[in-house]
């Protein structure tokens, strides 16, 4: 049963910004920290925040060791697993640090090297450098220290979405950075036969790390390794072939250097420049996943795009239609930018409620069309703004949506509408906006949509699509 059939959400996975979990076990991705990079918002930068000051906490307890205080930081990370992320089999589990693997944890940072050396940074470092630390324990750690904000998500979602919230929940241990302390209130969480449940976004969750250690021993160090035995005139791992190439055997260097985390730190305290170049090679983040990937993982069905269109086409223009054109249309954005647009809001007030955006997405690409806005326009968030009308938009509709624009907010917006007859002329007006700085407008009709959902469907990326419209308002 997944939580979208549980609370009669009447949507499948894509149509979700949330993972939709089966509330009775778990679906094998994990927390990815590193996703929150792309996301550029205040909910963002606060997890980023909580996961560098309890990771600052922590790496100062083992600097000092100071070991109560060390425990007392680690071994309140365990809880059950009210996420149902991960790869336990059956009843989902508390992964998590209890008392046992916090002290052995511990012990392995309060002796490391790359602790007391320095070269242990980032929380993702640990995978590389701490033993018993790998991408299942880091993504539990980084899902309780950004419980605070998880927490909020869940509620948001459930008021967007529709889900029933039970009031009096014990909120579980919530990292306070101001007093870098674990905290615990009474809060609001939907409840699944009987057991509190926590709502994740898409839009931070991978099937695998980024940073690996196998990855970085062999194709890093080792190759670094490689080079230096090679230049050096009286090494003894270096192989002379027939035609006089010379070459080291990767066997031979774990031979000499030994396998492992240990062996991991002692390199690269001798190689400190392999992992700068590691992290510059992982500096960006790898994109959210796909629907299709989505439903692959999950086990859910793949996006019904017949369906979603055949929804807004069925929709009669007009004022009485318009809420529920508007609501058919987030589902179909959605669905077909699930993996570079998340967080929609319904409604979103701005300039202190005196104005208000149809819908809000934060800009999370990593590639396409919306990462290449991101990179060259103020495209933070994604404004979209629904008219049922039979009637091209002209002048007060397109000024609407520009007077929603901002640097701080994003300057990029579409309008949703049923039929552009005069296209020339709708282009000319949003063309004029952009070169007045007032911010990039695309006018979508109902065919346009369908060629969003064609390419969707058969996985064509649709960039130049999507770019050559933009350029018409530049051009």
């Amino acid at each position: 049963m997944r939580v979208s059939g549980y609370f009669n959400l009447a949507r499948t996975q894509p149509e979700l910004d949330f993972v939709d979990v089966d509330v009775a076990t778990d679906i094998p991705v994990f927390v990815d920290h590193r996703a929150l990079l792309l996301l550029d918002s205040d909910w963002s930068d606060e997890c980023q925040h909580l996961i560098q000051n309890f990771f600052h906490e922590v790496l100062a307890a083992a600097k000092n060791r100071n070991r109560s205080r060390g425990l007392q930081l680690l071994t309140v990370l365990r809880e059950p697993n009210e996420t149902h992320l991960g790869f336990s089999h059956g009843r989902p589990r508390g992964r998590g640090l209890g008392p046992e693997s916090a002290k052995d944890i511990w012990e392995a940072l309060a002796r490391s090297q790359a602790v007391a050396s320095g070269l242990l940074q980032d929380l993702e470092d640990t995978i590389l450098t701490t033993e018993g630390v790998g991408p299942d324990l880091i993504s539990d750690i980084a899902t309780k220290v950004i419980r605070a904000p998880l927490l909020r998500y869940t509620q948001s979602m459930a008021e967007y979405y529709g889900i029933a919230l039970t009031k009096g929940v014990n909120s579980g241990a919530v990292w306070n950075p101001v007093t870098t302390t674990w905290d615990a209130f009474f809060t609001e969480m939907p409840i699944v036969d009987g057991a509190p449940l926590l709502l994740v976004p898409k839009s931070i969750v991978r099937r695998r790390m980024d940073f690996d250690l196998d990855e970085y021993y062999d194709h890093y160090l080792l190759e670094e390794l490689q080079q230096l035995e090679l230049a050096d005139p009286a090494s003894g791992l270096v192989t002379v072939l027939k035609k006089g190439r010379r070459v080291v055997y990767k066997k031979d260097l774990v031979s000499r250097y030994g396998r492992g985390k240990h062996a991991v730190v002692e390199l690269t305290l001798q190689h400190p420049s392999v992992l700068t170049r590691y992290r510059a090679a992982k500096a960006r983040p790898r994109p959210a996943i796909d629907s299709l990937s989505f439903a692959e993982i999950s086990g859910t069905p793949a996006p019904q795009w017949d369906d979603l269109l055949a929804d807004i086409k069925k929709i009669p223009p007009g004022a009485d239609g318009a809420t529920e054109f508007h609501r058919a249309v987030e589902r179909l954005i959605s669905t077909v930018f699930s993996s570079v647009l998340t967080f929609p809001q319904i409604e979103r007030h701005i300039h202190g409620g005196r104005k208000r955006i149809d819908i809000s997405y934060t800009n999370v690409a990593g590639r396409g069309f919306f990462a290449w806005l991101r990179a060259n326009h103020p495209a933070s968030n994604i404004f979209v703004e629904c008219k049922n009308y039979s009637s091209d938009p002209k002048n007060p509709e397109l000024d609407q949506i520009a007077g929603r624009f901002s640097p701080s907010r994003g300057k990029f917006g579409i309008v949703v509408c049923r039929k552009v007859e005069d296209r020339e002329k709708v282009t000319a007006i949003c063309r004029d906006h952009a070169q007045d700085d007032h911010g990039f407008i695309l006018v979508l009709d109902d065919d346009d949509l369908a060629t969003l959902v064609e390419s969707a469907r058969s996985g064509t990326d649709s960039f130049q699509w999507l770019k050559s419209r933009f350029d018409e308002l530049v051009m």
